[in-house]
């Protein structure tokens, strides 16, 4: 028998070069860890699949709170954007959400760029068919590739994306394939399977895309971007290029009845895919059944960057036939004599369910083995970034025998995003909404680096360009708020005068002419300004989160053994052993898990422990 080729050894192999496994790499191999970034296209790392844009509502929360951490896609957007936008501006500042259009192809240029030019990190180009485990102590030890050649690491984090045992569907035709033009990956269903792991199947689409040159603008509705851009990182300082416009258009009643006349030809409505797409993204076919009574629904196009001429159909990811796709494009107004250069489709890929993963993303079953991304059921390149990161720096602190770094969910967007996967599953592709955080006004754009650039640092992720910007803009927020706290008008300091609903920072300026010969950055004033307005309820915010952790600090032993609690129902006993969460506070997120079944824990938490409180 041949020999197997042995490469060289790393602390960490990450496979897979999406977004999820770009920050992955790029966290373990800042933390310290060798590490190899394995893909099967060096040419496709961080590429945008689906739409060409970063941030939106919750997304650009996470977006700025991954760049706080160290990590690369605030600044690779800001370096490709071609259009900013702030969401929901006229909301209170906790649901302000970045958002930029990307020039996707520089974005994934730039991407490439960043993981060649980082130190400690192999981009390789490899076809990874299963994962090395060593059986005897539960540990992986590495990956074999195709060609049987073995990459030995002490951590790996598989960051797979659609690409397990994927199937795209363009009507009745069924093509191997995570995306279009790329291969699909089956070894390592088929390995972690064999390792006992459960797989599921979900499924994602895409809109077809068109020649701008085809595209009727006089008749759509521009969408300009913002006079102000604001950037997502921290670090960005001015924004280069004009901006692109995005335009509007509508279906209308004749794409309705045609999408209706073909449903039998949709996969989805044909049977030919069983499995469970995004409620929240659905397609529009989903969309023309679920809401009959609609008359329109809107389109966004949405430029694929500077040097092309193709633009994104945001609004009709669609998996029908080919021919209805062109009926569907002609009778869009604007859109009457487009051509469509990438038909839509829908990919059915494997996912792991995240239950059986522990908060830190390692799996349970398999110690050293980490997952981010939509192997755990996730949709959306922000919500795999933020997984990838995290897991990147705890596969780096795995392979060198230290604890993990975990954030909870009153610090952080993806301190939910993980405590909602790991604690409750998914049984649909999870998407991050505002609505998900409790938290959520402490959990602003604006403030991600005050929240977490510390604890970065300390994981050794925050290089030292950033922590200069990072201690320079904390400390003028600092002077700043000292220097209204303790200037006074008519026996009234002048924070309390920013207290009020209506007051400005010219009204400051106004009552206080020094203010201007110092004056700080904007962004240091909006930063006092949301602190002193929001006072109040940030400080009742502030009360829950105590509560929260006095739960969180209830801990629960690894090893409890939940059928000995015999007054547990059996539905309780199964979840608890299922999760194995490592807090009352987790337990108590556990879906389906009732009061009673909380206070029977704790009873038996404090036999076992009488120093527990209730």
């Amino acid at each position: 028998m041949e020999s197997i080729r042995q490469p060289d050894s790393f602390d960490v192999v990450v496979v897979g070069a999406g977004h999820a496994g770009l920050e992955a790499a790029l966290a373990a191999a800042r933390a310290g860890s060798r590490t190899a970034l394995l893909t099967m296209n060096c040419d496709t790392v961080g590429q945008m699949s689906c739409n060409p844009a970063i941030g939106g509502v919750a997304k650009g929360q996470i977006v700025r709170e991954i760049d706080a951490l160290g990590g690369a896609m605030g600044r690779l957007a800001d370096a490709s954007a071609i259009q900013f936008r702030l969401l929901n501006r006229g909301k209170g500042p906790a649901m302000h959400s970045p958002r930029a259009q990307c020039d996707k192809k520089t974005y994934q240029r730039l991407a490439k760029l960043t993981a060649e030019r980082q130190p400690g990190l192999s981009l390789r180009q490899e076809m990874i068919e299963a994962l090395e485990v060593d059986q005897a102590r539960g540990r992986v030890i590495g990956v074999r590739c195709r060609g049987d050649v073995v990459y030995r690491a002490r951590s790996v984090v598989l960051t797979t994306g659609t690409f397990l045992q994927a199937l795209m569907h363009t009507g009745e035709v069924k093509t191997p394939g995570g995306r279009g033009g790329d291969s699909s990956a089956n070894g390592l269903s088929r390995s972690l399977a064999e390792l006992g792991f459960t797989l599921r199947r979900f499924k994602t689409g895409t809109p077809p895309r068109l020649n701008g040159r085809t595209i009727d603008f006089s008749r759509l509705e521009p969408q300009p971007g913002d006079a102000e851009p604001v950037p997502f990182s921290f670090l960005t300082r001015g924004l280069a290029g004009d901006q692109l416009d995005c335009h509007i258009t509508f279906t209308n009643q004749a794409v309705h009845d045609l999408i209706r006349r073909n449903l039998h030809r949709a996969p989805m409505y044909s049977g030919q895919i069983a499995s469970t797409g995004p409620r929240y993204c659905p397609s529009i076919e989903d969309k023309v059944v679920r809401f009959a009574d609609r008359e329109s629904h809107q389109i966004f196009l949405e430029p694929e960057g500077r040097d092309t001429l193709e633009y994104y159909c945001n609004g009709i990811s669609t998996s029908l036939p080919r021919d209805v796709q062109d009926e569907v494009i002609g009778r869009i107004p604007g859109l009457e004599h487009a051509e469509i250069m990438r038909y839509g489709y829908a990919v059915e890929y494997d996912y792991a369910p995240p239950d059986q993963l522990t908060p830190s993303l390692e799996t349970k079953a398999i110690h050293g083995l980490f997952l981010a991304g939509q192997i755990n059921g996730t949709t959306g390149y922000e919500e795999a970034a933020a997984q990838g990161l995290m897991a990147g720096l705890n596969a780096s602190r795995s392979a060198h025998g230290e604890p993990p770094v975990l954030i909870d969910r009153s610090q952080a967007y993806l301190g939910v995003l993980i405590d909602d996967l790991v604690t409750r599953g998914v049984d649909e592709p999870y998407r991050m909404f505002t609505s998900r955080a409790e938290y959520r006004l402490l959990l602003r754009h604006d403030n991600a680096d005050l929240r977490l650039t510390e604890i970065g640092r300390r994981a050794g992720l925050v290089d030292e360009e950033r922590w200069s910007a990072f201690e320079s803009r904390r400390d003028a927020i600092g002077r700043l708020r000292d220097r209204l706290g303790t200037t006074r008008r008519g026996g009234t300091s002048l924070y309390q005068v920013f207290r009020r609903p209506e007051s400005t920072w010219d009204d400051l300026c106004d009552l206080d002419g020094s203010l201007r010969d110092e004056e700080p950055a904007g962004d240091v004033i909006a930063q006092v300004a949301i602190e002193a307005k929001y006072e109040g309820y940030v400080g009742r915010q502030m009360h829950q989160i105590e509560r929260f952790r006095r739960l969180e600090g209830k801990p629960i032993p690894a090893d409890l053994d939940y059928a000995s609690i015999p007054q547990l129902r059996a539905e309780a006993r199964e979840k608890l052993d299922r999760v194995r969460p490592r807090s009352l506070g987790q337990a108590g997120r556990i879906s389906g898990l009732s009061p009673s079944d909380l206070a029977t824990l704790l009873i038996h938490l404090k036999r076992r422990d009488p120093s527990i409180s209730a």
